[in-house]
């Protein structure tokens, strides 16, 4: 999930998004008018898998990944978070595809089809290494730049790579706004309010949450119950569920999940090997890449104004989503294709 410290929200996007026309800008007043162009925006999910799944060597991973769209568009690469998968862009691929993207929505470390290549590999999950294997996805790939967009552990992996490699970035769709981790400023207390809805990471802290992990039934029934509080609003059946937690069967799924929040909290230590990186990040750098930022409302981490703006130096544009919670582009894909294509015109 989200970084406890980081969150966004500011003008509005009307309840009525989800089903805008992708054929064209639109301002946040017209968003709030009302729906436009309804039958070119399929409801949320009117899909259920991706036209291709493909496989390539990229830095210490085996890179499981969907592709759609022309081979030589315009590239974006869409970023899962936790817990879920690349079913999250299920619906929003189809639409940036019929645009002209090329349309790239890969499993990160630990999730679905994507393997370590050795064993001897740590299990790491701090968020400079995660960012790093998008980096050598795109190489694997040979895409020079792209558009990142992404939600949960999506937006940090994004937003890292927007702050760290900017040339790699033509543009940037951060659900949340800034979210990259200080693990330093993450040791202090916060509202306890806020801190109750971070229950999942302080269990995840103990021997019973490693545990929890590590068996299946208890994982996904943790999973599902995560998917209910932090999208309230989202009817999502249990076949959808099903076709994300297939993604959480990798065998390093649990270690990476575990690594990864208690490393947040300074609680398992990194690798060396990323120490200049996470240097850079604890700065808080600034990122210059065209942006949009998404606050859905419904979201339990989402936090009343736009925190994170002073973050962001170049073109900008920040949007609540109302009636939404927090697997954005699965609740909401045509929202999430719209952002991608205006951040694009930025």
């Amino acid at each position: 999930m989200i970084d406890r410290r980081t969150f966004g929200k500011a003008v509005g996007l009307g309840t009525g998004a989800a089903a805008l026309s992708l054929t064209g800008a639109q301002s946040a007043d017209a968003a709030q008018a009302g729906p436009r162009g309804a039958d070119e925006a399929p409801a949320p999910g009117t899909h259920t898998t991706f036209p291709a799944l493909r496989q390539v060597h990229a830095g210490v991973l085996d890179i499981g990944y969907a592709e759609a769209g022309p081979a030589h568009g315009p590239v974006v690469i869409c970023l899962h978070g936790w817990p879920y998968d690349i079913h999250s862009y299920v619906d929003v691929a189809p639409l940036l595809a019929g645009q002209g993207y090329r349309v790239i929505v890969p499993y990160l470390r630990g999730h679905g089809s994507t393997r370590f290549r050795s064993g001897r590999t740590v299990r790491n999950a701090q968020q400079s290494a995660v960012a790093l294997d998008i980096v050598a996805l795109m190489d694997a790939l040979e895409i020079r730049e792209a558009v990142l967009a992404g939600f949960d552990w999506g937006s940090r992996t994004a937003d890292i790579i927007a702050a760290l490699w900017p040339e790699r970035v033509t543009a940037l769709v951060s659900t949340s706004g800034y979210l990259i981790t200080n693990v330093e400023a993450q040791k202090s207390p916060i509202a306890p309010a806020d801190e109750h809805n971070w229950w999942y990471q302080y269990y995840f802290a103990t021997e019973r949450g490693r545990q929890a992990m590590e068996t299946p039934e208890l994982r996904d029934e943790l999973s599902h119950l995560v998917w209910q509080l932090v999208s309230p609003g989202w009817k999502f059946d249990e076949a959808a569920f099903r076709r994300t937690a297939a993604a959480f069967e990798n065998p390093d799924y649990a270690a990476i999940v575990i690594h990864n929040y208690r490393w947040r909290l300074g609680l398992a230590d990194g690798e060396r090997r990323y120490d200049r990186y996470e240097k850079e990040l604890a700065a808080r750098p600034v990122i210059h890449v065209p942006t949009i930022t998404l606050s859905p409302e419904l979201d339990p981490f989402t936090a009343p104004g736009d925190p994170t703006r002073d973050r962001f130096t170049g073109p900008y544009e920040h949007r609540v989503v109302a009636g939404i919670g927090h697997n954005l582009p699965q609740e909401a894909p045509a929202v999430f294709a719209r952002a991608v294509l205006d951040a694009g015109r930025l």
